[in-house]
C-alpha cells in the first residue's frame, strides 16, 4: 500500500487567497506525484461537494476532499497558511489545510485509515504540533503517524481505526449505591463519508465522556458500517443523529428522544447536543425515525422536537419541511397526471364526463379503458392535499405530526381551500405537536402519547383552526391565486415564464430550482389551463442548462476540458430527462460564465412556453412525456431555442478567456471514466 502522504505532498508556505486557489495549489502536488490523472476534473469534483456543504471547521481546519474517477490512489495533501483561508467556517479562516482525494473504489483499508485521520484533527495537541512542524517530512510523519526525528518517551501513535463506543466512567467502591449512567446512541454520516462522519463521531465521544454519559457512535462512512447493537439501542436514553445524508434503517430509533441535527453540529457543538438529548429524555419527549430524501439530492429533511437544534434559520427550516411534503406528494402527482393524459390521449378531454366505469364499462371499447384510467388518476389526486400536509408536519415532527396533518389536509380539501389549505394545514399540525412535546409528562403517559394523546389533541385543534379560523380566508386566497393563474396572457404571462425560467436555472436542483418546481408541482393538486401551463413552463426551462451545455460541448469542445467534453455526452440525457443538474459539473468549475448563461436560456424557453400556450399535466419525463404536452410542437422549439441561447452564451463567454494550458500533459489512464452528477 503506498504511502497517503509524503513529504512532497506538504506545503508548509500555502500561498493562496481563496478556497479554490488553495485546492488548485494543492492539486497540482497530487498531479505531479502521479496520484490524479486529471486536474480539472478533480478540481470540478472537489467544487461540487464544496457547494453541498463548506468545508471549514472550527479551530482553523479546513479539509476539502470528494470522491473522484480522476484519482489514481487514496491521496492527502497538507497545506499551511500564514494569512489564513476562508473555508466557511465559524471561527473564521482556516490555516490547516488538508486536501483528501479518494478514488471512486477506494479500498477500504486506506479509507479506514482516512476516517481516522478525520478523528485525529479533533485533538488539540495534534493540531498544535502541526502548526509548529518546522520541515514538510516532520508535517508528513506526524499525519501519517510515524516517528519523527526528535526523540520521544512514547510508543508513535499510530492511525488506526477508532473505537465507535465510549465506555461509562468507571463505578464507585462496591456497595455504594450509584445513579444510574445516562446513555445515547448516536449515528454520523456525510456525503462522502470520508472526514465529517468521523469528525463528528470523535467530537461527540469526547463530550460524552466529559459529562459521564456513555454514549456508542455508529458512523455510516466509507471506511464501512456496522450497525449498532439492537441491546444498545433499547437501552439508550436518547438518540442523536448527526447527518447531511439520511440516515440508514432509521425507524431503529422510533419511540425514542431523539436530537437530529446536521453532520458539523456534530462537531462543533457535541456538548449541547448531549446536554439537550439528556433534556428531551427528562421531559419524555419521543419521536420516530424517519426523513424522506430530497428528490433530487439526497438530503435529509426536518429537525424533530426544538426547531432550533438543527443550527439553520428559519427560512432553511421552512423550506425542508414543504419541501419534505412536496417531496412525498410528487409520485401521487406522477401517477395521478400521467394517468390522466393517457387517459385524454385515447378518449379526448370529454372523458371526464364519462359515467362511473364501476356501473359502465365495456372491455372492447377504448372508451371505457380510458374512462377506467381517468378515474384511477382522479381518486389518485384526491390525496395530494391531505399527503402534502401530513408529511409538512412529519418534517417538523416526525411521526407524530402525520394524523393531524393528513386530517388538516382533508379538511382543507373540504372547505375548497386546495394547495395553500394543504401548506398551511401541515404547518400548523407540526407547530401544534411541537408545542404538545415540549409540555413535561408524567412516565406513566410516555407510552400513550405518540399513539393517544398526541393524534387525539393534535387533530381536534387542527380541526378547530381550519374549520373556523383560517379556513375560510384560505380559501378566499386560493380562489384569487385560481383566477389569476386562469387570467394569464399576454405579457403576464411571458414575465411569469421568465421568472420561473430563471428560477429553474440559477441554482440547478438547489434551494431556488426546488421552489420554482415545488410551485409548480402545487398547482396540480387543483389543475387548471394556468397551473397546466406553469408545470409545462417549468418542466421545459429545467431541461435548458444540461441540454445548453451539451451542445455547447459537442460544437465547440477545445473550450472544454476532457472531463467536461464527456460529461457533455451524459448530459444530453440528463437534460432530455429533465434533470437540471446534469450541468452541476460544469456550473462548479466556471459558475460566472455557464450560471448567467443557464438563467438566459432558462427565460428564453419559460417566456416561449407560457407565450404558446403549452400545457403539462406530468410533473416530471423531460421529452418522454411530450405526447401528452399540449402544443407539442411548439413546446420543443421552445426547448430547442433556450438551448442554443444557453449554448451560444457559454461559447461566446468561454471564448473570450486566454486558452488553457494543453491537456497533453496530463496522463490520463485508458480506463479513466467520468462519473455522471445528479
Amino acid at each position: 500500500m503506498s504511502a497517503m502522504i509524503t513529504a512532497e505532498l506538504v506545503d508548509l508556505d500555502l500561498a493562496a487567497d481563496s478556497k479554490e486557489a488553495a485546492a488548485r495549489s494543492l492539486a497540482e502536488r497530487m498531479v505531479a506525484a502521479g496520484r490524479v490523472t486529471d486536474l480539472e476534473g478533480f478540481l470540478a469534483d472537489v467544487a461540487a461537494r464544496e457547494a453541498q456543504m463548506p468545508t471549514g471547521l472550527d479551530g482553523g481546519i479546513g479539509i476539502p476532499h470528494c470522491r473522484s474517477a480522476h484519482v489514481a490512489e487514496p491521496t492527502l495533501a497538507f497545506g499551511r497558511s500564514a494569512t489564513g483561508i476562508d473555508f466557511g467556517a465559524p471561527d473564521g479562516p482556516a490555516d490547516l489545510v488538508f486536501l483528501i482525494a479518494a478514488p471512486a473504489g477506494a479500498d477500504t483499508d486506506h479509507l479506514t485509515i482516512l476516517s481516522a485521520l478525520a478523528r485525529r484533527l479533533m485533538d488539540p495537541e495534534f493540531t498544535a504540533a502541526l502548526r509548529t512542524a518546522d520541515d514538510p517530512a516532520t508535517a508528513a510523519a506526524l499525519i501519517a503517524g510515524e516517528p519523527v526525528a526528535e526523540p520521544t518517551t512514547a510508543e508513535p501513535e499510530v492511525i488506526a481505526p477508532a473505537t465507535p463506543a465510549v465506555t461509562a466512567p468507571e463505578t464507585a467502591a462496591e456497595g455504594v449505591p450509584q445513579e444510574r449512567t445516562f446513555r445515547v446512541v448516536a449515528v454520523t454520516s456525510c456525503p462522502t463519508g470520508i472526514a465529517h462522519t468521523y469528525m463528528a463521531a470523535e467530537s461527540l465521544e469526547n463530550a460524552a465522556r466529559d459529562a459521564g454519559v456513555e454514549i456508542t457512535v455508529e458512523t455510516q462512512g466509507s471506511a464501512g458500517f456496522k450497525k449498532l447493537p439492537k441491546a444498545a439501542i433499547e437501552a439508550a436514553d436518547a438518540v442523536i443523529l448527526a447527518h447531511d445524508v439520511e440516515v440508514r434503517d432509521k425507524e431503529r430509533f422510533a419511540g425514542k428522544p431523539t436530537v437530529d441535527v446536521g453532520v458539523k453540529a456534530g462537531i462543533s457543538r457535541a456538548p449541547e447536543l448531549i446536554a439537550e438529548a439528556r433534556g428531551k429524555a427528562e421531559r419524555g419527549e419521543v419521536t420516530a425515525a424517519a426523513h424522506p430524501a430530497d428528490a433530487g439530492g439526497g438530503a435529509s429533511y426536518g429537525t424533530a422536537g426544538d426547531p432550533d437544534e438543527s443550527g439553520e434559520g428559519f427560512g432553511t427550516r421552512l423550506r425542508k419541511w414543504l419541501m419534505t411534503g412536496v417531496s412525498y406528494m410528487v409520485p401521487f402527482v406522477a401517477a395521478g397526471g400521467l394517468l390522466i393524459a393517457l387517459a385524454f390521449a385515447i378518449g379526448g378531454y370529454e372523458i371526464n364526463a364519462a359515467p362511473s366505469v364501476t356501473e359502465h364499462f365495456i372491455w372492447s371499447e377504448g372508451a371505457s379503458w380510458a374512462a377506467l384510467l381517468f378515474q384511477i388518476g382522479d381518486t389518485a389526486f384526491t390525496f395530494l392535499v391531505p399527503i402534502l400536509a401530513g408529511y409538512i408536519a412529519f418534517g417538523m415532527v416526525d411521526r407524530p405530526g402525520l394524523v393531524p396533518g393528513i386530517v388538516g389536509g382533508a379538511i382543507a380539501l373540504t372547505i375548497n381551500a386546495g394547495f395553500l389549505g394543504g401548506l398551511v394545514a401541515g404547518l400548523l399540525a407540526g407547530t401544534v405537536v411541537m408545542a404538545i412535546q415540549r409540555i413535561t409528562i408524567p412516565p406513566v403517559l410516555r407510552g400513550i402519547m405518540p399513539v393517544v394523546v398526541i393524534p387525539l389533541i393534535s387533530s381536534a385543534v387542527v380541526g378547530f383552526l381550519m374549520f373556523l379560523v383560517v379556513g375560510k380566508p384560505i380559501t378566499w386566497l386560493q380562489k384569487q391565486l385560481t383566477d389569476w393563474l386562469n387570467g394569464l396572457t399576454g405579457s403576464n404571462a411571458i414575465i411569469l415564464g421568465v421568472v420561473l425560467g430563471l428560477m429553474m436555472c440559477f441554482d440547478m436542483g438547489g434551494p431556488l430550482n426546488k421552489v420554482a418546481y415545488a410551485f409548480a408541482v402545487g398547482g396540480l393538486a387543483d389543475p387548471n389551463d394556468g397551473s397546466l401551463k406553469v408545470m409545462a413552463c417549468v418542466m421545459a426551462a429545467g431541461m435548458v442548462p444540461p441540454l445548453g451545455l451539451a451542445l455547447a460541448t459537442t460544437v465547440r469542445g477545445r473550450l472544454f476540458t476532457r472531463t467536461e467534453r464527456e460529461n457533455g455526452k451524459a448530459a444530453w440525457v440528463l437534460g432530455a430527462s429533465f434533470i437540471t443538474e446534469g450541468a452541476i459539473p460544469f456550473a462548479a468549475a466556471d459558475p460566472l460564465r455557464v450560471i448567467p448563461s443557464a438563467m438566459a436560456g432558462g427565460a428564453v424557453t419559460g417566456a416561449l412556453s407560457m407565450a404558446f400556450g403549452c400545457t403539462l399535466r406530468a410533473p416530471h419525463g423531460g421529452i418522454f412525456v411530450v405526447p401528452l404536452i399540449g402544443n407539442p410542437w411548439l413546446y420543443l422549439f421552445a426547448v430547442a431555442a433556450g438551448t442554443a441561447v444557453t449554448a451560444a452564451l457559454v461559447v461566446l463567454l468561454k471564448g473570450l478567456r486566454r486558452p488553457a494550458a494543453p491537456e497533453a500533459a496530463l496522463p490520463v489512464p485508458d480506463d479513466a471514466r467520468t462519473p455522471v452528477a445528479a
